[in-house]
């Protein structure tokens, strides 16, 4: 039988400052048209741990997943398509031979399974100037039709919320799972789209997310800037982590 997963974002405000002890933590839901067969979901589970986290959990820093044992089998290497969106005027951009690509509205890129990056975020709504360095860490994939996969990658869609908290000092977590195929609910969504969805603060966004599905990403905003010493940047940007760039075809240059 063919299904047609979901991928859920889960986002927990976890402030680094007293004065917004009652930030909300939130669910975000998108979907990932992609039809795959349960069986092919069953064997790509990631993080075999008995459906917990026992020893993956939402205070790990990143990178700390890929170098546990339980990874050590798993797809490390391959390249994953993930698609950065958020609001209007936003832009993304990953670190390129010490500096950065041209940022776009609309990033996509093949990132490395088991690898972390830092991405910076410019032309953030309210903050002329500013700029934001999140990680993105990639802890499993997605398995479209041979031929498709830059038609279905993993949507990283940022809020104007989550800018606003991380530009506030706050650090905000998401965790993206593509959810069971057996219950997963068939509405169509673009992957641009988010519904949030409330859980308590003390939740673990990890254990969530793996009751649920598969965890597969996992997105942190705070607000650390690049070091001035450039002897800091690998740290900072753990290792320039290879990345594949993927272009959108020119509409003028297609054949009719």
């Amino acid at each position: 039988m063919q299904t047609r997963p979901k991928t859920i974002a889960i986002a927990i405000d976890m402030p680094e400052s007293s004065h917004r002890a009652g930030a909300k933590v939130c669910m975000f839901a998108f979907l990932l048209l992609i039809i795959l067969y349960s069986s092919v979901a069953a064997a790509a589970e990631p993080l075999p741990t008995g459906g917990r986290h026992p020893l993956y959990h939402k205070a790990l820093p990143p990178g700390a997943i890929w170098q546990s044992p339980a990874a050590v089998t798993m797809h490390q290497g391959a390249f994953q398509p993930v698609a950065f969106s958020g609001p209007e005027g936003t832009e993304f951009s990953l670190p390129l031979a010490g500096s950065h690509a041209e940022s776009e509205p609309n990033l996509m890129a093949g990132l490395l399974v088991g690898a972390v990056y830092r991405f910076r975020i410019t032309g953030i709504s309210g903050a002329i100037g500013a700029e934001l360095y999140p990680t993105v860490e990639l802890i499993g994939r997605t398995y479209p039709p041979p031929g498709l996969e830059t038609l279905y990658p993993i949507p990283i869609n940022l809020s104007q919320s989550d800018l606003e908290e991380a530009l506030d000092g706050n650090l905000v977590t998401r965790v993206i799972y593509l959810e069971d195929p057996q219950t997963a609910i068939p509405l169509a969504q673009q992957r641009t789209e988010s519904r949030p969805i409330d859980i308590p603060l003390d939740q673990d966004a990890l254990a969530t997310a793996d009751s649920l599905g598969r965890p597969i990403a996992i997105v942190r905003v705070g607000s650390k800037s690049p070091p001035r010493n450039p002897a800091l940047e690998p740290q900072f940007y753990f290792g320039f982590p290879a990345w594949a760039p993927i272009y959108k075809p020119d509409p003028a240059t297609q054949q009719p």
